[in-house]
């Protein structure tokens, strides 16, 4: 797999949502290898876009299309200063549950001095004390980029259930661990909360949406139908 981060910042939440309603109603047709992406703007304006592929390869041809550089030379107008784009094909995803009812996304990144004690580490991480631990966590997504950063996209039920979760006392088989993860970290972890989270899928991919839906919406429709 591979994935591309994208980050900057806008003043006009309401304009990046609808360029991207026009990438999904217009562009997706024709997209090349694209899984899907997990898109939102955090309440102090910072953007943030994890987009999937099947492959590097796969995403060098779809950004090559006229048409997507057509829709990007238009929408890189609505964000303020520049916009960074972070390439990996060091992409771990670990889902417990379905992300498409995510409610709540959170990203958390950071850089690690060592890398390969890091993956040892979360290896270790026990699934199921994690799931009794955290079960509003639906899933997770973790890009690895440039020698030493790293960026993991959490998914949740909810933001107040996420926040209820935080103030969990830390299970002694994952204490451990943990604070040896945070020891390889050379600075602080920098947190964006996107709210308002939006969970794009190509129409015959995970729930089968037809086209994208804010997390909200979604979920406030299944709530609707049980």
């Amino acid at each position: 797999m591979f994935a591309q981060l994208i980050q900057g910042r806008t003043s006009d939440a309401e304009a990046v949502r609808t360029a991207l309603d026009t990438w999904m109603r217009e562009l997706q047709p024709g997209s090349i290898g694209w899984l899907g992406s997990t898109i939102g703007v955090a309440d102090d304006g910072r953007f943030v876009a994890v987009a999937r592929f099947e492959s590097a390869e796969a995403a060098a041809r779809n950004s090559a299309r006229p048409e997507q550089s057509r829709w990007w030379e238009e929408t890189q107008r609505l964000f303020d200063g520049e916009v960074t784009f972070a390439d990996s094909e060091d992409v771990e995803v670990d889902l417990t549950g379905d992300p498409d009812r995510a409610r709540f996304v959170q990203v958390m990144q950071g850089r690690v001095t060592d890398r390969a004690r890091a993956r040892e580490l979360f290896a270790q991480l026990p699934t199921e004390a994690m799931a009794r631990f955290r079960p509003e966590v639906l899933g997770s997504v973790m890009i690895n980029h440039e020698p030493d950063r790293w960026a993991q996209i959490i998914y949740f039920t909810s933001e107040a259930e996420a926040r209820e979760g935080e103030r969990k006392e830390v299970p002694p088989e994952l204490q451990a661990v943990m604070e040896q993860l945070v020891a390889l970290s050379p600075e602080p972890f920098d947190f964006i909360d996107l709210r308002q989270p939006l969970l794009y899928s190509p129409p015959a991919a995970g729930a089968g949406l037809p086209g994208p839906r804010e997390a909200a919406e979604q979920a406030e429709e299944v709530e609707r139908s049980t």
